[in-house]
């Protein structure tokens, strides 16, 4: 089957009673055993629900892999990877990478002895420069949050591959609609499925896929082990979402795509960061490994003061965290997604305090631009009144 079968048929048969076409909620905590010679294989929903069953078989096959294991967010499928290191491993983290997961690395690691080093991943050699004999794992994502570079992944694999590492990258801001990574070497991808995959905005969860059998033992055990399971509506919403996906990533990528050139031709815009763009640096890797663009555009300003205003006046876009919803949003990253970063840690990432981040949603693109527009232009009216 194809990806946009995919979302609606696998695993997705009706159920047997009352044949269903849309999966019923499995509202139960504990499901009943037949007799203590055959233990089932869904008995308690920390450890497994028909619904979270679903969602895991329909998110293995759009991401190509034979596991998956969902979790209650983006940063417990995080956690979940980096808990297959242990005291006296050594971490190799992407310079260029969400914030939450670098606070994880910066402060929660090392108090389990766990020690780790940044690398670029717009330069696989530099692997070899930091990489130690008790290395063991790397994680990078693409395109980057939020200064959207696409890392080449299938070089930064063989690289991580002559150092004997696991590699694990965060797929999230692609989703599996536009790129496969287990299929270009990476052993786990991990998603915020809150994000495209859900794309409604009204749920938060992750998931891990992974082609690696004994991989996938030890991420669902450690699951298990901690209750990182999300609810069963939780669940079924997220499914709800993904079968959407393959057209909503479509309308996205449309509308992005032309925001993106919209903004580059206003000469009120410093930089605009966006892969479909020529001027974009990764340009060419991106029309490589990705079948789309993606939704996700980020923009700079002369002054903080205009980013500031450009965020705070916008009417269409909103202004808040996350992304991958149905609806605009416009995100400050030194407030939001890399706020525990400092301001000297964002810069040297290329995250100056003058950049936003736009998710653009699925709304009527000519309202988009003109709402962006208006709020830009705003700002330099108000500015000569001032002047004069």
């Amino acid at each position: 089957m194809h990806f946009a079968t995919k979302a609606l048929r696998v695993g997705q048969d009706p159920d047997p009673k009352y044949k269903a076409v849309v999966p019923p909620i499995y509202q139960s905590s504990t499901f009943a055993w037949e007799d203590l010679d055959h233990i089932p294989r869904i008995d308690y929903s920390r450890c497994q629900n028909p619904n979270r069953d679903m969602l895991e078989q329909v998110i293995a096959a759009l991401e190509n892999g034979e596991h998956c294991t969902i979790y209650s967010s983006g940063m417990a499928a995080v956690a979940a990877c980096f808990a297959l290191l242990k005291q006296g491993d050594h971490l190799l983290v992407a310079n260029d990478i969400y914030g939450g997961t670098f606070r994880l690395a910066e402060k929660y690691l090392p108090r389990q002895g766990i020690t780790y080093s940044s690398f670029d991943a717009q330069d696989a050699d530099s692997i070899k420069s930091v990489v130690q004999p008790t290395s063991k794992m790397l994680i990078f994502e693409g395109p980057t949050n939020p200064t959207m570079r696409v890392p080449d992944i299938a070089k930064v694999v063989n690289a991580a591959k002559e150092a004997g590492l696991i590699v694990v990258f965060d797929n999230t801001f692609a989703s599996p609609a536009l790129q496969n990574p287990l299929d270009l070497g990476v052993d786990i991808v991990l998603h915020s499925t809150t994000k495209y995959i859900s794309g409604h905005s009204d749920v938060v969860g992750g998931a891990t896929i992974t082609n690696d059998e004994k991989l996938a033992y030890e991420i669902f055990e450690w699951n298990k082990a901690f209750g990182c399971n999300p609810s069963p509506f939780d669940n079924w919403l997220s499914l709800r979402g993904a079968r959407t996906l393959s057209v909503r990533m479509e309308r996205h990528c449309q509308n992005a795509q032309a925001i993106a050139e919209a903004l580059e031709a206003n000469p009120k815009v410093t930089k605009v960061h966006y892969p479909g763009l020529p001027s974009h640096p990764d340009h060419e890797t991106a029309k490589k490994q990705m079948s789309g663009f993606g939704g996700m555009v980020s923009i700079e300003f002369a002054t903080v003061e205009e980013a500031r205003w450009v965020a705070e006046n916008a009417k269409v876009f909103l202004l808040a965290e996350s992304l991958g919803g149905v609806e605009s949003l416009i995100a400050y990253p030194p407030l939001m997604s890399h706020a525990t970063m400092t301001e000297e840690q964002r810069v040297a990432r290329g995250i100056p305090p003058t950049m936003l981040r736009l998710s653009v949603g699925i709304e009527d693109v000519r309202d988009l631009i003109e709402d962006i527009s208006q709020s830009i232009d705003s700002y330099h009216k108000r500015n000569n009144s001032l002047d004069q």
